[in-house]
């Protein structure tokens, strides 16, 4: 009987040995992290395996040591915090991309600091090419005040000028670039726009939303090598910051083919989901193309509408007038005019399997995309559709719950917070500004968040999007404790909305968003440990490796300099 037991004992034992055996070595081991996975069932663990582009196991360094075989890569994290890598739920990417190599307004502080960039630029500009870009913010200026032709047409000579703000619902037109659009005292305001003119009625150069659409018209389109130009720059600053997906809204079909042509190099090093305009709904209806249609690297199947403008040009659609500007309550979008039509458009969407992703502001712009939403479900029934807010900025007390019993995304920028912060009470007074990116509100709704920062409208980092989530701190710096801060989330919060969060508003939340076994290894190693450092000291934490599909696209320690 012992000698029977002896020999399924030694059977046993050699049954095990040949299935460690047979067991795949791992491509790349992970080792000495502090792991925060953003798995409930398994928050954190010690070390990673991957094979191939997924993970294969999450423990402790002894349960991974397993998985090493004689040609597997380790990686010592040194006792660093590992994350999943951040999905940007709101990005422009190609517009990023380009914005790095543009001229640089944002940080200008004065009228003249403005002036006298556009005019360097100039100097260095090749004849007959446009100055683009920009991102200027006049509110950083003392006093604030709305540029005009007159400040920059000195300093440009003949070369046609065109600055975004940073919001993007305003730019500033030099009178070379005015004449080539052929906006006159006579042009009228299109739908959903405005043509800033002085007191005779003459345009000042300053153009809001649809008004943008005459300057867009004159300027030369992008040639597909500045494409890949600009899309190569976004890759590489987005894997320096960690960002391992993004989720770009509104792009040109030429931009998807930028993508496509790099994801057939290999050089696709980011993960996108691409949401081109809705007035192209017609366009992926034909061919059948449904929500998150496609690969890893590179998905369509959502569609990005405009329902109002910003807060900052004035724009945002209130139910109640701007405080500062009684006779304003903002502008719907050229899209909305007339209302049926961006309901027939979204009707014929949501049939078809496609998600929906507006942009909407003001709280009677977010209210009448959320009566579209209830019009929509009620006619389609009961689907998946993951209807999406992008902004969501500025609630009616009204619209929460049903935002929550829509199921609608809130895919939100916390950024805009602390920047807007600096000056939203004046424009829309304390009681509205309140309710003004209620992440914690949300929350406590059961309203799933997506964060993102809607760069280049503000900058790509995750750390300052963070940071901006749980201290509120406004960039003044006259906000310390947080601009309504019983709006905060923890830091946990934060990063579940940045990771699983952004994953479920693109329906990947099973393959992306957490370090689970079985999904994309895309990671995140960070200089410091962001969930018990002082939170202020967040928007100062580096990332020190970005791993997508298991390979190091960023590598801190590699770069010139370090």
């Amino acid at each position: 009987m012992k000698k029977t037991r002896l020999i399924s004992w030694m059977v046993c034992l050699l049954a095990i040995a040949a299935a460690a055996q047979s067991k795949p070595a791992a491509d790349l081991v992970i080792i000495n992290a502090k792991v925060w996975t953003v798995d409930k069932a398994q928050p954190n663990a010690q070390a990673v395996a991957v094979i191939g582009e997924r993970i294969v196991a999450v423990g402790s360094n002894a349960d991974v040591q397993n998985w090493r075989g004689p040609g597997t890569r380790v990686m010592d994290a040194g006792g660093n915090l590992l994350l999943p890598g951040f999905n940007d739920s709101h990005v422009h990417f190609i517009s990023g991309g380009a914005q790095l190599d543009a001229v640089q307004l944002n940080d200008a502080t004065s009228a003249e600091e403005f002036a006298r960039r556009v005019g360097e630029r100039a100097k260095n500009t090749p004849k007959a090419e446009w100055i683009l870009g920009g991102d200027w913010d006049e509110t950083k200026w003392n006093p604030p005040r709305l540029p005009s032709k007159e400040l920059i047409d000195p300093v440009t000579g003949d070369t046609p000028v065109f600055v975004s703000r940073y919001d993007g619902h305003m730019g500033l037109a030099n009178s070379v670039a005015l004449r080539l659009a052929g906006i006159t005292a006579k042009t009228p305001d299109p739908p959903g726009g405005v043509i800033v003119r002085d007191g005779q009625g003459n345009p000042t150069g300053a153009l809001k939303d649809a008004a943008m659409d005459y300057l867009d018209k004159a300027i030369p389109p992008l040639s597909h090598e500045q494409r890949l130009k600009a899309a190569k720059r976004a890759l590489a600053h987005a894997a320096s910051l960690g960002v391992t997906s993004v989720q770009n809204m509104n792009p040109d079909y030429e931009d998807v083919a930028v993508y496509s042509e790099l994801l057939q190099r290999g050089e696709l090093i980011t993960r996108i989901y691409a949401a081109p305009l809705i007035t192209q709904v017609e366009d992926q209806t034909r061919i059948g193309i449904r929500h998150a249609f496609g690969g890893p690297y590179l998905r369509l199947g959502a569609l990005k509408a405009f329902a109002d403008g910003s807060l900052g040009s004035g724009t945002a659609y209130f139910f109640d007038p701007f405080t500062d500007q009684p006779g304003n309550h903002g502008l719907l979008s050229d899209e909305m005019h007339p209302v049926s039509l961006m309901r027939d458009r979204m009707v014929k969407a949501d049939a078809a399997g496609l998600q929906l992703c507006t942009h909407a502001i003001g709280d009677q712009a977010i209210s009448m995309i959320l009566d579209i939403y209830s019009e929509i479900a009620k006619a389609h029934g009961d689907a998946d559709r993951r209807f999406r807010i992008e902004h969501a900025q500025h609630m009616a007390a009204k619209d929460f719950d049903r935002f929550a019993q829509l199921h609608v995304i809130a895919s939100m920028q916390p950024y805009h917070a602390i920047d807007d912060g600096r000056w939203a009470e004046a424009r829309i007074g304390h009681d509205r500004a309140s309710r003004t990116y209620a992440f914690r509100t949300f929350l406590d709704h059961g309203v799933r968040l997506a964060f993102g920062t809607d760069w280049d409208v503000a900058p790509l980092n995750p750390m300052l999007t963070i940071y901006a989530a749980v201290t509120r701190a406004t960039l003044d710096g006259k906000n310390p404790d947080g601009w309504f801060p019983e709006q905060k989330l923890s830091v946990a919060e934060a990063v579940e909305a940045y990771t699983m969060g952004s994953a479920y508003a693109e329906f990947q939340e099973k393959e992306k968003g957490s370090i689970t076994s079985g999904k994309l290894a895309d990671m995140v190693v960070l200089s410091d440990d962001i969930f018990s450092i002082d939170t202020a000291k967040i928007r100062g934490v580096k990332v020190l490796k970005t791993i997508v599909g298991g390979k190091t696209v960023w590598d801190a320690a590699a770069e010139p300099g370090r």
